[in-house]
């Protein structure tokens, strides 16, 4: 496995929590190869935008304040529930045949723990039903707001049971697409990012102890 995909790993893996300090020379002994693949590594995933590299400061996991993560998933919620109830109006059969090919392969590749699969098709599922749509300030609104950092570290985030969840809310966002019901569709997306936020956030209001 490429030095990369091992650091990836390493940070959404939670071996590194945001804001912790990735060392070459600790990284290197753990990984068992030189400093310079790791350098290279860190520098790739800085352009990512998994780590974040000061002069003199070296390399650290790139942290982002909760505060803005909450805001991300409210307006994802909101414009992605939008596009949904829009497909739900105006798909097609051949539409939703496609969106539900990709569903299936989304939990095809889930069932094998191919997590860069699973992040490959569920980008592809969201702007394919965004597409149906054909708004341009929709697909505008949604592309400003999918960071790919936050998204590898939600799927990073997942154990089976919200991974079993998410990969249903996509096969139901189809069926509500066929059954041509926008209210459905749209409160499915709406649970579907929610449930993700969840997933990366944890409990939104802590009990007072």
């Amino acid at each position: 496995m490429p030095v990369i995909d091992d650091v990836r790993s390493l940070i959404l893996g939670g071996r590194y929590a945001p804001g912790d300090r990735l060392g070459e020379v600790e990284l290197a002994e753990a990984l068992s190869v030189s400093r310079t693949p790791v350098r290279e590594a860190l520098r790739r995933l800085q352009a990512e935008g998994l780590v974040e590299i000061t002069a003199n400061k070296g390399a650290r996991v790139m942290e982002y304040p909760r505060g803005d993560l909450e805001t991300i998933f409210e307006l994802r919620a909101r414009i992605e529930g939008l596009a949904a109830r829009q497909a739900a109006t105006i798909a097609t059969a051949e539409h939703a045949e496609a969106l539900h090919e990709v569903a299936l392969a989304i939990r095809e590749h889930a069932e094998r723990g191919d997590s860069d699969a699973v992040y490959r098709l569920n980008a592809e599922f969201h702007q394919s039903l965004v597409g149906i749509g054909g708004s341009a300030v929709l697909a505008q609104s949604i592309s400003s707001l999918v960071h790919s950092p936050v998204l590898l570290r939600t799927y990073g985030s997942f154990d089976e049971e919200a991974m079993h969840r998410s990969v249903n809310h996509h096969i139901e966002i189809v069926a509500a697409i066929r059954a041509g019901d926008p209210e459905w569709a749209e409160a499915v997306m709406r649970a579907h990012l929610f449930s993700a936020r969840a997933s990366l956030l944890g409990p939104r209001h802590q009990e007072n102890p």
